[in-house]
């Protein structure tokens, strides 16, 4: 005959239930946290941008004393070769009144060796990336001269030039242009002839802020951190504007395929569209300060599209000189609309800047006086 167990008594029933409750409910908090912790982002930490931009205001409060600088931006393939002309420009500057910021080929450095102009010396950015025409890397380069040049609170103008860039006028002359005015000179305009937007942006990229303009920007400080800063707008461009290669006939049905890539050419919208998306268009004179010539003829549009022209020594004379100096207005087709020129409310030349020069061009204006005093038996010996 077998015992029977005790009964348990309710006390202890009740009990043990509460204390599994309790456990269970404790084992599900902790379950959840770690599923918030995983799934989240640091909430004690702030997105790179926010991070960089309040670093770069505690730098700014009460340190920017002095005169505003200018901050030359070079976009540059490899060296500069216009360097000579450059050097004569920044000599009739107060050193104090500019800056100088290079983005070149990674592991190149502007040294005796390979620059005449000691305004150039170790002024290429630590950190390059190898850039290509027609990919997201123009303008990563470009956000990278920004945010190097951001980190100066006395640099209030950032002006992006290329390589084959030269300027018009003196310093002064340039200097009191940009300083007189409040606005960014940004060439944007409606894209409404070509299909370079592509539907696949929406939403995070609306077609109706779909701009387009020259990439030679001039930007005042709040416009250049908004364009450092940006990370949402720039990793749309990155994903959808993949660079078109060139038809290759062995490839056969698989051109069709790859010519289906869209080419959008981040570095003529994308400046433009995020100061658009980001309700800036009223802070702009829509306009670039970089004079540039196209070639149109019809034969070489159909085979290779539209090209700069590329200035030499006879064509870059002083009467095609002063016919550019002398442009006041701009005309936009696509939405109807002439920019005429101004600085500060006041009627002013178009461009401060011009491309693409030769070095030869590059010569003749400083043999005109353009920029400054100059002599050409300089460039008859090579760098030290």
């Amino acid at each position: 005959m077998t015992k029977k167990s005790p009964p348990i008594a309710p006390r202890h029933v009740i009990w043990l239930g509460w204390k599994l409750v309790i456990f269970l409910s404790v084992a599900l908090c902790l379950l959840a946290l770690l599923r918030l912790h995983s799934s989240q982002p640091d909430l004690l930490s702030s997105p790179p941008s926010i991070s960089r931009a309040r670093s770069r205001l505690s730098r700014d409060n009460g340190r920017f004393a002095g005169p505003p600088r200018i901050a030359f931006l070079f976009l540059a393939r490899r060296n500069l070769p216009l360097d000579f002309l450059w050097g004569s420009f920044f000599q009739n500057a107060d050193a104090a009144n500019f800056s100088i910021y290079i983005h070149s080929a990674p592991g190149f450095v502007f040294d005796e060796s390979t620059t005449r102009s000691r305004y150039f010396h170790a002024r290429q950015l630590r950190k390059s990336i190898q850039v290509a025409w027609g990919e997201s890397s123009m303008i990563q380069a470009e956000k990278l001269l920004l945010a190097e040049a951001l980190e100066d609170p006395a640099n209030q103008r950032f002006v992006l030039l290329s390589d084959s860039c030269v300027p018009l006028y003196n310093f002064s002359y340039i200097y009191n242009y940009l300083m007189a005015s409040p606005r960014s000179f940004v060439d944007s305009f409606l894209d409404a002839k070509e299909g370079r937007y592509n539907p696949k942006m929406s939403p995070k990229i609306p077609m109706n802020k779909w701009r387009k303009g020259s990439q030679w920007i001039t930007l005042i400080r709040r416009h250049a951190e908004v364009v450092a800063d940006d990370e949402v707008i720039f990793q749309v461009f990155h994903k959808f504007c993949k660079r078109r290669p060139p038809l290759d006939s062995r490839k056969g049905k698989l051109n069709i395929k790859l010519q289906k890539q869209h080419n959008c050419i981040p570095d003529e919208h994308y400046v433009q569209t995020l100061l658009a998306m980001s309700e800036l268009e009223g802070e702009l004179e829509r306009r670039t300060l970089t004079y540039t010539l196209w070639n149109q003829s019809a034969n070489k549009m159909e085979n290779r599209g539209w090209h700069p022209v590329t200035f030499t020594y006879a064509n870059a004379g002083p009467q095609k000189i002063n016919e550019i100096k002398d442009i006041n207005h701009v005309y936009y087709e696509t939405e109807f609309r002439t920019e005429w020129c101004r600085t500060n409310s006041t009627s002013a030349p178009c461009f401060l800047f011009a491309r693409k020069f030769s070095q030869g061009a590059a010569m003749h204006l400083l043999s005109e006086g353009v920029v400054g005093r100059f002599e050409a038996s300089s460039l008859l010996e090579p760098p030290p």
